[in-house]
């Protein structure tokens, strides 16, 4: 009898941890929708103890940690859960983004590079998904930092493709093309940004163009 009661006691015991776990990973959640980055890092440090495989609730705790600008923890929190779902684009396009908070512009490239990869191969709702156009786009703005005009316009290019109304894709791509002497590209789309609403681009058109 002693070993059935301690059989029963442990299924109740792994069954209450694992809702246990489900319950602070729906609270830490709430609270990151809530902007209490503090208080969701919490819940999910205690997801995270009672189910250390948890893909999700590393990646939440990576975006709570990158919204209070610890970028190298966030990193650290995409790392896992990239180890744990290695398909998982948005931890690369995340992880990406911090790497862009930390200057390293290099790193994010790579890593938007690997969230397109794996939106292609995910194939999910690619043309609705904006983290794919918007991976270009900021694998484009890091091109930019490391004054590779040319890759950023390729990049702004892909991202205006998937979605032709992103702005400040117009109003980038007019920048770079100023820079490597194109001014007439330059004009063409800051007026366009200007036609979405883009009063920087505006002010260009006005001052450059005419």
């Amino acid at each position: 009898m002693k070993n059935i009661l301690l059989t029963l006691t442990l299924l109740v015991s792994f069954v209450s941890l694992g809702q246990t776990a489900d319950e602070y990973f729906d609270s830490g959640y709430d609270k990151a929708q809530a902007k209490d980055y503090y208080g969701s890092i919490s819940d999910f440090n205690k997801a995270i103890e009672l189910d250390p495989n948890a893909a999700d609730a590393y990646y939440n705790r990576g975006l709570s940690k990158d919204n209070l600008k610890d970028h190298n923890g966030a990193i650290s929190d995409y790392n896992k859960a990239i180890v744990l779902d290695p398909n998982d684009a948005s931890a690369y396009y995340n992880r990406a983004i911090s790497k862009d908070g930390l200057e390293n512009y290099f790193g994010a490239i790579r890593d938007y590079t690997k969230a397109i990869e794996q939106h292609q191969k995910n194939r999910i709702s690619l043309w609705l998904n904006p983290n794919y156009a918007n991976s270009y786009y900021n694998r484009g703005n890091s091109k930019y930092n490391l004054k590779d005009y040319n890759g950023a316009i390729s990049d702004y290019n892909k991202a205006i493709e998937l979605d032709s109304n992103k702005v400040s894709a117009y109003t980038n791509r007019g920048v770079s093309k100023e820079l490597i002497g194109d001014l007439t590209g330059a004009c063409a789309d800051w007026k366009k940004a200007a036609s979405l609403g883009d009063t920087d681009a505006a002010k260009w058109v006005t001052n450059l163009c005419n």
